[in-house]
């Protein structure tokens, strides 16, 4: 069983669903509201605990009721809470979500919270990345914070995962020298690289300049397509499974989470962890919400025998 702690956001995600957009001016009625928990870093937790790993949490979230709902419901998944700073003055990170019948989604982010991490709070929690199989970040917390994890976690031989979205034009060069595995989506691959994923070919052209950066392995998710990846010379797309999706919410994150799980720590099986992922991925998109959508190692078990 792997060991794996995320650093990164703690959102509340409130979800409206609606028949189509609506269009600059236009108003429109949602069909349904609802709240869940997310934020990209507490789904990724969340979906590798589900699939069976260890987890550990570092992040932030405000003294208010968010913050203790979304404590409530990570501390229910048995996920070791004790890296999360409860601060004052200041509101728990959240999530403004606009859902179409397609299952397609447009989301408003407030960090909150997430923003107020610091350095200092990261090596208060060390034992908790030098423990770790794996560390696993992204773009919506403090980004030295994240450099800081990643710093530790190399100085350890802890493998770091970097899921660079939302997507930023200039990542620090500290922090992709200290990255094993970057997963990013097409518009993130193409902020980073500025190549325009189109075709398998330009993906390969992509990971080359990600490579060059220092990157031992990449990983391109492509949606309904499944994902690209490149490691040690090897270069492929492992197709996602076909289903019919509902809401795309909180896919890549669990792809992402259910990945770490199974993965080995040299990233040698890293296509069969991809098809775990994908498996895990499938689930989640016929289903609407956040967390409430990522699912259970049994239930993917289940699928697998059936």
């Amino acid at each position: 069983m792997n060991t794996v702690t995320v650093i990164g956001s703690i959102n509340l995600d409130r979800t409206i669903r609606v028949k189509a957009m609506a269009r600059p001016g236009e108003t429109i009625h949602a069909s349904e509201v609802f709240s869940a928990g997310g934020g990209k870093g507490a789904n990724q937790a969340v979906a590798a605990k589900r699939s069976g790993a260890k987890t550990n949490f570092i992040g932030a979230v405000g003294n208010d009721d968010a913050g203790k709902t979304m404590l409530e419901l990570l501390s229910y998944e048995d996920i070791d809470l004790s890296g999360i700073a409860k601060l004052e003055k200041v509101a728990t990170g959240q999530a403004y979500i606009v859902v179409d019948e397609k299952g397609e989604n447009s989301i408003v982010i407030h960090a909150g919270a997430n923003g107020k991490i610091t350095p200092e709070h990261v090596q208060k929690h060390a034992d908790l990345i030098e423990k770790s199989d794996f560390v696993i970040a992204q773009f919506e917390s403090d980004l030295a914070s994240t450099i800081a994890a990643f710093k530790l976690a190399r100085k350890a031989g802890v493998t770091t995962i970097l899921n660079p979205a939302p997507a930023m034009k200039i990542v620090p060069k500290e922090l992709l020298e200290t990255t094993d595995l970057i997963i990013p989506n097409e518009t993130e691959t193409e902020v980073l690289t500025g190549v325009e994923v189109t075709d398998e070919k330009s993906m390969e052209q992509a990971a080359a300049k990600l490579h060059a950066l220092g990157i031992k392995a990449v990983i391109i998710t492509i949606g309904s397509k499944g994902a690209f990846y490149s490691n040690a010379g090897q270069t492929g797309i492992v197709p996602a499974y076909k289903v019919k999706a509902v809401d795309t919410t909180a896919a890549g994150d669990t792809f992402i989470g259910a990945l770490s799980t199974v993965l080995a720590k040299d990233l040698s099986n890293l296509v069969e962890a991809i098809k775990y992922g994908n498996q895990a991925s499938s689930l989640t998109v016929q289903r609407f919400g956040a967390q409430p959508s990522i699912p259970y190692k049994h239930e993917l078990e289940e699928k697998k025998e059936n």
